[in-house]
């Protein structure tokens, strides 16, 4: 079980306990840290293990089938806290919030009564009460699902200030006290890709306002975060809801400005939607990665156009050249789905030969399945699921050895490291951290050698790559750091 760490347990503290478990992306994490903050400020007591708990709230993933399973598997392991024997346990209720319970509310709910509430986004604001209510063994009521979407006006412009609630735009409390900490700066989504059925659960895009992420950034930096991780369904829509598509431009210099804040990192950015200025910002902005999340999905025109998605491999590659010209050690990474309905024999030679070409520091390789409710669940052309899992196995075992290739060139480059954790390895004291080019959880790490006794978790260390492993890097600090 994945519990994000929280502190500020008290003994003796009559309060009532409750244990926040995240699954999924960044983005569950900031909501997670919203959720934390308001029991705490409802006066629960945050503790670090579930079975120290009489709360466990599991925020869920409802991304795809694997991560739908990892949060059931979840759930019932927190229930098992629970005891079926009548020996006394300390834990009373086992929650279910997070895209997984917003997405089937009900349906959730009667197939896993071992669950004791499932609770909708909506709920979030009054979870400290809703909680109560659940220990004091009151009849719970799961949400019914609904089109987000329809939730807030269809015009961009027209939702400011619109009064459909957005998880994760709220007052967080830290569960995590490491040197990097993601910040959200929108939710929701407005485009229309035919196998993605987030939009329907998350809603339409709403722009954080700058003065809003601007303050949450000042007070991640007071807790100690030093690299802050910019998350949204859609970073490179920031801002049109406010009438400037530029603000996310204009707001990076803020943003690194902040005192305390060594790096900023922008994820998840749209290959149509990404301007010139954008690229630019990114490129050459002091203090701000030079790290492109680019969301690809495929590189044949007829399986993007299949998506409901623009471009092609020659765009694509364009677009990582135009990156490349600014900052040449620039990172740059991608998800493709493998075998969507229609996907022929030449599309898949389209996508590798693009992956060769592309030349990206992590790929993640996923296999299409259907999801529900979205457009491409009623497609003709399914291909079998064995040849599914083949393609997928093809893809994958390319990607890995391009990508490991990728950092073997970047071996004798100068990189800028985020210590994140420290050991000592057979009388070598260790650092490990991540370079500008990987980002959080999936991009792969930088090993730094021999680090002098003063380094300590959250200092930037300059060093120099020596070797590769994978993905991985291993680096030699660099005299006088």
């Amino acid at each position: 079980m994945n519990t994000s760490p929280a502190s500020l347990t008290r003994p003796g503290s009559s309060a009532t306990t409750v244990a926040m478990v995240t699954l999924g992306c960044a983005r569950n994490e900031v909501d997670s840290e919203e959720l934390a903050g308001r029991l705490e400020a409802g006066g629960f007591l945050l503790v670090d293990d579930p079975a120290d708990a009489e709360t466990v709230v599991v925020n869920t993933c409802g991304f795809v089938e694997a991560a739908k399973k990892d949060s059931v598997d979840t759930l019932l392991a927190a229930a098992d806290l629970k005891g079926t024997d009548g020996a006394p346990t300390t834990t009373r209720a086992v929650v279910a919030v997070g895209c997984l319970a917003e997405r089937y509310g009900a349906e959730l709910a009667t197939s896993l009564p071992e669950a004791d509430a499932v609770l909708g986004f909506d709920d979030y604001p009054d979870i400290a009460a809703r909680l109560r209510s659940i220990l004091a063994g009151e009849t719970q009521h799961p949400h019914t699902p609904q089109d987000r979407r329809k939730l807030l006006p269809i015009s961009p412009a027209a939702r400011v200030d619109a009064p459909a609630y957005q998880p994760g735009h709220g007052e967080r409390r830290r569960l995590d006290a490491g040197p990097m900490a993601p910040l959200k700066l929108a939710s929701g989504c407005d485009r229309r890709c035919t196998f993605c059925a987030i939009p329907a659960f998350r809603g339409s895009f709403v722009s954080r306002r700058p003065s809003d992420v601007l303050a949450e950034a000042r007070w991640l930096a007071e807790q100690g975060a030093r690299e802050l991780f910019l998350v949204s369904e859609n970073s490179t829509s920031y801002g049109k809801d406010l009438g400037d598509l530029r603000l996310l431009e204009t707001m990076l210099p803020e943003l690194v400005a902040v005192e305390g804040v060594e790096r900023v990192r922008v994820s998840y950015l749209q290959p149509a939607e990404t301007r010139p200025g954008l690229v630019t910002a990114i490129a050459r902005t002091a203090g701000v990665a030079p790290y492109f999340d680019l969301s690809f999905q495929h590189a044949s025109n007829p399986v993007l156009r299949r998506m409901r998605r623009f471009g092609d491999s020659e765009q694509f590659l364009g677009l990582l050249e135009q990156a490349r010209s600014q900052a040449p050690e620039a990172g740059a990474r991608s998800n493709f789905i493998v075998g969507f309905p229609g996907e022929t024999e030449h599309d898949l030679e389209v996508l590798c030969d693009f992956l060769t070409d592309a030349r990206l520091d992590a790929v993640g390789i996923f296999g299409y399945s259907d999801e529900d409710g979205t457009e491409a669940e009623g497609f003709e052309g399914k291909l079998d699921e064995d040849e599914i899992r083949e393609r997928v196995a093809h893809v994958t075992a390319l990607a890995e050895e391009l990508t490991a290739q990728r950092a073997e060139e970047r071996i004798g480059e100068r990189v800028v490291v985020l210590v994140e954790s420290l050991e000592d390895e057979d009388g070598e004291r260790l650092a490990e951290g991540r370079a500008a080019h990987q980002g959080p959880e999936a991009d792969g790490s930088t090993t730094l050698r021999a680090v002098a006794d003063d380094v300590r978790v959250g200092d930037m260390i300059a060093a120099r790559v020596v070797a590769s492993d994978g993905v991985d890097l291993v680096a030699e600090v660099e005299e006088g750091r």
